[in-house]
């Protein structure tokens, strides 16, 4: 049993290594980009399509994900996740072009794309029910510790930098260097694929069930389990349309709220007045890159009590107490700014804490429930709506965020995220099914049972809403 055990934790890893590029590609531009512009004299429409390049390429790889992932299993797409990773790295390395480079890097969106998607649907398929949130939320660990290695070696290749005599173009160009610097992890990635199985319900659905229960054994699914699974039986590719009948309309509405609050709960706000608040409530700082690494391990630190919790308390009680909290610092940080009292620690308190309220309900569990609530037999492609739910949602933010320091000023803008936090707590409260400890099946089943009432009607299901 302790082999196996270890053989569902190793599985989950090698897929979160998916999670980890997905986080390292985004922050590691941060660093790169001054470089960039300077070396290429960069225009301001130049630097808008190299930033953005990568995420056009997300949503491209999104959009291509699910049909993949439910036609040729999970396996193959990351596979091919980590193929792109890793070229995009290479050719950001060494491409001699500003057009050849910012081509690597929407090769290395798609590669973001398609892991953002199929990771967390692939470790929901493994993982026993009772431990599912866990081993999803890895996945948001994971991200957030590639950020923060995304900070620290761009920390540590500009100091190095500045030191060597090297003329290696790497070093001369060190941004290449931090580009490249992916190339190790997607090669880890790429290699580690090789030893997973597919993923069982997948098999299960194609009609595989002697592969699927032998890989259910492996990685300590008990017997109660496997015949859960077991009972779904092999089924057609499902359609978009499933997801419009009566049971399934409150998923897919859940699916699609829970990763647009998560854009605009105020997160990319605090990362953009990240350094200037903490220089302000008194910290010495040598630089931005320092302020990152800060802000960076708090957000990986805070998400580790996601994983103590999520699977003990449930879904439903996390995310609760995290918008409300998330909501009551927003409003608090709005109000430092508006009185002035930018100077004080409090600022730094309640961003912190704002932080911690993130890391362990809206970061992660959009993850977790989004991946869990859908139909076997379209869950790739219902997967990718909401993933690609999340992508828009962060392109709007962004291009919205500046407007709104713009209009409303720094107190404005913090307490108009403060009131998507409110709204996210009463959808949570108003839709969000307990469905902790309980499998994929089950949950598929509570669905298909409630389109086939007239009325919803209290159950005695452990995984129903509390009213």
């Amino acid at each position: 049993m302790k082999n196996k055990s270890i053989s569902l934790i190793a599985i989950t890893i090698v897929a979160s290594l998916g999670g980890f590029l997905f986080g390292f590609d985004m922050a590691v531009i941060s660093g790169v980009l001054p470089f960039v512009k300077t070396q290429f004299s960069l225009t301001a429409v130049q630097e808008g399509w190299f930033v953005s390049s990568a995420l056009i390429g997300c949503i491209i790889g999104v959009a291509l994900s699910g049909e993949l992932s439910d036609r040729l299993g999970r396996r193959v797409p990351m596979l091919l996740s980590a193929a792109l990773f890793l070229l995009s790295a290479v050719g950001c390395a060494f491409m001699p072009t500003l057009t050849l480079i910012v081509v690597s890097r929407l090769i290395g969106g798609i590669g973001i794309g398609i892991a953002s998607n199929v990771v967390p649907l692939y470790i929901s398929e493994i993982a026993p029910a009772n431990i599912r949130g866990r081993l999803v939320t890895y996945y948001q660990l994971a991200i957030t510790f590639g950020i923060l290695v995304a900070y620290l070696t761009n920390a540590a290749l500009v100091n190095y930098a500045a030191t060597s005599a090297s003329q290696l173009i790497l070093i001369k160009q060190i941004w290449r260097a931090m580009l490249g610097l992916g190339a190790i992890p997607a090669v880890a990635f790429l290699g580690g694929l090789v030893t997973v199985p597919e993923s069982p319900r997948w098999l299960m659905q194609k009609g595989r069930t002697n592969e699927a229960t032998e890989i259910l054994q492996a990685i300590s699914h008990n017997q109660g389990s496997i015949n859960t699974i077991s009972h779904s039986e092999a089924a057609p590719q499902g359609s978009y349309k499933e997801l419009f009948a009566p049971g399934m309309r409150k998923a897919l509405l859940i699916g699609i709220l829970l990763p647009l609050f998560s854009q605009f709960s105020g997160i990319n706000a605090i990362v953009y007045y990240g350094p200037s608040i903490l220089s302000s409530a008194g910290i010495s700082l040598s630089n931005s890159l320092i302020s990152q690494i800060i802000f960076g391990a708090a957000n990986m630190i805070f998400t580790l009590f996601a994983i103590w919790k999520v699977d003990s308390w449930g879904r439903r009680p996390l995310y609760l107490y995290g918008t409300a909290g998330a909501a009551i610092t927003l409003i608090a940080t709005g109000y430092c700014f508006y009185t002035g009292a930018t100077s004080s620690v409090w600022l730094l308190v309640c961003v912190l804490s704002f932080l911690a309220f993130f890391a362990f309900s809206i970061g992660p569990l959009k993850f977790v429930v989004a991946s869990e609530i859908f139909p076997n037999a379209i869950r790739g492609r219902a997967l990718a709506i909401s993933i690609m739910t999340m992508w828009i949602a962060d392109t709007i933010v962004g291009q919205l965020t500046p407007i709104l320091l713009k209009d409303f000023g720094s107190a404005g803008t913090f307490w108009f995220f403060a009131f998507f936090c409110v709204v996210a707590f009463v959808v949570v409260y108003k839709l969000l099914p307990e469905t902790k400890g309980q499998s994929l099946e089950h949950i598929e089943n509570y669905w298909k049972a409630k389109g086939m009432n007239a009325h919803d009607q209290q159950d005695s299901e452990p995984f129903m809403p509390v009213h």
